[in-house]
Protein backbone atom coordinates (compact mmCIF):
# COMPACT_ATOMS: atom_id res chain seq x y z
CA UNK A 1 0.00 0.00 0.00
CA UNK A 2 2.69 2.47 1.01
CA UNK A 3 4.87 1.50 -1.94
CA UNK A 4 2.09 2.06 -4.48
CA UNK A 5 1.26 5.40 -2.87
CA UNK A 6 4.93 6.43 -3.01
CA UNK A 7 5.04 5.51 -6.72
CA UNK A 8 1.96 7.62 -7.42
CA UNK A 9 3.35 10.59 -5.52
CA UNK A 10 6.77 10.34 -7.15
CA UNK A 11 5.06 10.21 -10.56
CA UNK A 12 3.12 13.35 -9.74
CA UNK A 13 6.22 15.15 -8.46
CA UNK A 14 8.29 14.33 -11.55
CA UNK A 15 9.42 17.47 -13.43
CA UNK A 16 7.18 18.49 -16.27
CA UNK A 17 10.02 18.56 -18.80
CA UNK A 18 10.90 14.91 -18.11
CA UNK A 19 7.30 13.78 -18.54
CA UNK A 20 6.96 15.68 -21.83
CA UNK A 21 10.09 14.13 -23.31
CA UNK A 22 9.04 10.57 -22.62
CA UNK A 23 6.36 9.57 -25.13
CA UNK A 24 4.36 6.36 -24.76
CA UNK A 25 5.07 3.74 -27.46
CA UNK A 26 1.48 4.00 -28.80
CA UNK A 27 1.97 7.63 -29.73
CA UNK A 28 5.26 6.87 -31.51
CA UNK A 29 3.47 4.12 -33.43
CA UNK A 30 0.67 6.49 -34.43
CA UNK A 31 3.08 9.17 -35.58
CA UNK A 32 4.87 6.63 -37.77
CA UNK A 33 1.54 5.54 -39.28
CA UNK A 34 0.55 9.08 -40.12
CA UNK A 35 3.80 9.60 -42.05
CA UNK A 36 3.29 6.53 -44.28
CA UNK A 37 1.64 7.08 -47.67
CA UNK A 38 -1.88 5.63 -47.94
CA UNK A 39 -2.35 3.35 -50.93
CA UNK A 40 -6.12 3.45 -51.24
CA UNK A 41 -9.02 5.00 -49.36
CA UNK A 42 -9.10 7.90 -46.97
CA UNK A 43 -5.99 8.75 -44.88
CA UNK A 44 -8.07 9.13 -41.74
CA UNK A 45 -9.30 5.54 -42.03
CA UNK A 46 -5.74 4.22 -41.83
CA UNK A 47 -4.96 6.27 -38.74
CA UNK A 48 -8.39 5.92 -37.07
CA UNK A 49 -8.05 2.33 -35.83
CA UNK A 50 -4.69 2.76 -34.06
CA UNK A 51 -5.94 6.05 -32.56
CA UNK A 52 -8.91 4.31 -31.00
CA UNK A 53 -6.66 1.60 -29.59
CA UNK A 54 -4.29 4.19 -28.14
CA UNK A 55 -7.10 6.00 -26.36
CA UNK A 56 -8.06 2.90 -24.37
CA UNK A 57 -4.47 2.07 -23.43
CA UNK A 58 -3.61 5.40 -21.82
CA UNK A 59 -3.78 5.50 -18.00
CA UNK A 60 -6.85 7.07 -16.41
CA UNK A 61 -6.67 10.21 -14.32
CA UNK A 62 -9.07 8.75 -11.74
CA UNK A 63 -6.53 6.00 -11.00
CA UNK A 64 -4.15 8.66 -9.67
CA UNK A 65 -6.60 9.81 -7.01
CA UNK A 66 -7.63 7.11 -4.54
CA UNK A 67 -10.71 9.00 -3.30
CA UNK A 68 -11.68 11.15 -6.27
CA UNK A 69 -15.38 11.05 -5.54
CA UNK A 70 -16.95 11.67 -2.16
CA UNK A 71 -20.05 10.06 -0.77
CA UNK A 72 -23.09 12.26 -0.51
CA UNK A 73 -23.99 13.00 3.10
CA UNK A 74 -26.69 14.81 5.02
CA UNK A 75 -25.54 16.96 7.91
CA UNK A 76 -28.13 15.43 10.23
CA UNK A 77 -27.37 15.38 13.94
CA UNK A 78 -28.93 12.36 15.61
CA UNK A 79 -27.87 13.25 19.16
CA UNK A 80 -26.97 16.81 20.14
CA UNK A 81 -24.24 17.47 22.69
CA UNK A 82 -26.31 19.41 25.22
CA UNK A 83 -29.68 17.66 25.29
CA UNK A 84 -28.96 14.47 23.31
CA UNK A 85 -31.81 15.25 20.92
CA UNK A 86 -32.15 15.10 17.17
CA UNK A 87 -31.51 18.46 15.45
CA UNK A 88 -33.07 20.03 12.38
CA UNK A 89 -31.03 20.59 9.24
CA UNK A 90 -31.39 24.34 8.83
CA UNK A 91 -30.97 24.37 5.05
CA UNK A 92 -34.17 22.34 4.74
CA UNK A 93 -36.13 24.93 6.72
CA UNK A 94 -34.69 27.77 4.63
CA UNK A 95 -35.35 26.17 1.23
CA UNK A 96 -38.58 24.23 1.72
CA UNK A 97 -41.96 24.76 3.34
CA UNK A 98 -44.11 22.02 4.84
CA UNK A 99 -47.85 22.19 4.30
CA UNK A 100 -50.36 20.90 6.86
CA UNK A 101 -51.17 17.86 4.72
CA UNK A 102 -47.54 16.68 4.89
CA UNK A 103 -46.41 17.82 1.44
CA UNK A 104 -43.35 19.99 0.99
CA UNK A 105 -43.08 22.82 -1.54
CA UNK A 106 -40.01 24.54 -2.91
CA UNK A 107 -39.02 27.20 -5.42
CA UNK A 108 -37.63 26.18 -8.78
CA UNK A 109 -33.88 26.03 -9.15
CA UNK A 110 -32.23 29.21 -10.44
CA UNK A 111 -35.17 31.47 -9.67
CA UNK A 112 -32.87 34.34 -8.71
CA UNK A 113 -29.81 33.66 -10.85
CA UNK A 114 -28.95 35.67 -13.97
CA UNK A 115 -32.44 36.98 -14.48
CA UNK A 116 -31.18 39.59 -16.93
CA UNK A 117 -30.52 36.93 -19.56
CA UNK A 118 -33.80 35.01 -19.11
CA UNK A 119 -36.93 35.79 -21.05
CA UNK A 120 -40.07 37.00 -19.22
CA UNK A 121 -41.92 33.70 -19.72
CA UNK A 122 -39.07 31.74 -18.19
CA UNK A 123 -38.80 34.19 -15.29
CA UNK A 124 -42.51 33.70 -14.64
CA UNK A 125 -42.12 29.90 -14.65
CA UNK A 126 -39.19 30.13 -12.24
CA UNK A 127 -41.26 32.13 -9.74
CA UNK A 128 -43.69 29.23 -9.36
CA UNK A 129 -43.59 26.73 -6.50
CA UNK A 130 -43.17 22.99 -7.02
CA UNK A 131 -44.43 20.10 -4.90
CA UNK A 132 -41.87 17.54 -3.74
CA UNK A 133 -42.64 13.90 -4.41
CA UNK A 134 -43.32 11.21 -1.80
CA UNK A 135 -39.70 10.12 -1.41
CA UNK A 136 -38.42 13.66 -1.04
CA UNK A 137 -41.17 14.54 1.46
CA UNK A 138 -40.29 11.53 3.60
CA UNK A 139 -36.60 12.47 3.51
CA UNK A 140 -37.34 16.06 4.48
CA UNK A 141 -39.55 14.84 7.34
CA UNK A 142 -36.60 12.84 8.65
CA UNK A 143 -34.35 15.89 8.47
CA UNK A 144 -36.64 18.09 10.57
CA UNK A 145 -37.98 17.83 14.10
CA UNK A 146 -41.60 17.88 15.23
CA UNK A 147 -41.39 21.65 15.80
CA UNK A 148 -41.40 22.26 12.04
CA UNK A 149 -44.16 19.70 11.41
CA UNK A 150 -46.76 21.30 13.67
CA UNK A 151 -49.68 23.28 12.31
CA UNK A 152 -49.23 27.05 12.31
CA UNK A 153 -51.89 29.63 11.58
CA UNK A 154 -50.95 32.91 9.93
CA UNK A 155 -53.05 35.95 9.11
CA UNK A 156 -53.65 36.25 5.35
CA UNK A 157 -51.66 33.09 4.60
CA UNK A 158 -51.15 32.86 0.80
CA UNK A 159 -50.78 29.07 1.10
CA UNK A 160 -54.08 28.57 2.97
CA UNK A 161 -55.83 26.87 0.04
CA UNK A 162 -52.94 24.40 -0.37
CA UNK A 163 -52.66 23.21 3.26
CA UNK A 164 -55.58 20.77 3.24
CA UNK A 165 -55.76 18.33 0.34
CA UNK A 166 -58.56 15.83 -0.26
CA UNK A 167 -58.16 12.36 -1.82
CA UNK A 168 -54.40 12.51 -1.62
CA UNK A 169 -52.22 9.80 -0.12
CA UNK A 170 -48.84 10.91 1.13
Amino acid sequence: MAASLARRVSGLLRPLSASLCARPPQLCHISNLSQRPVVGGHPAAAVGAPLRAAVFQTPRVSALFPSGTQQQSRSLTYYSVKKAKRKTVKSVVYRFMRLHCGLWIRRKAGYKKKLWKKKPARRKRLREHVFCNKTQSRLLDKMTTSFWKRRNWYVDDPYQKYHNRVNLKV
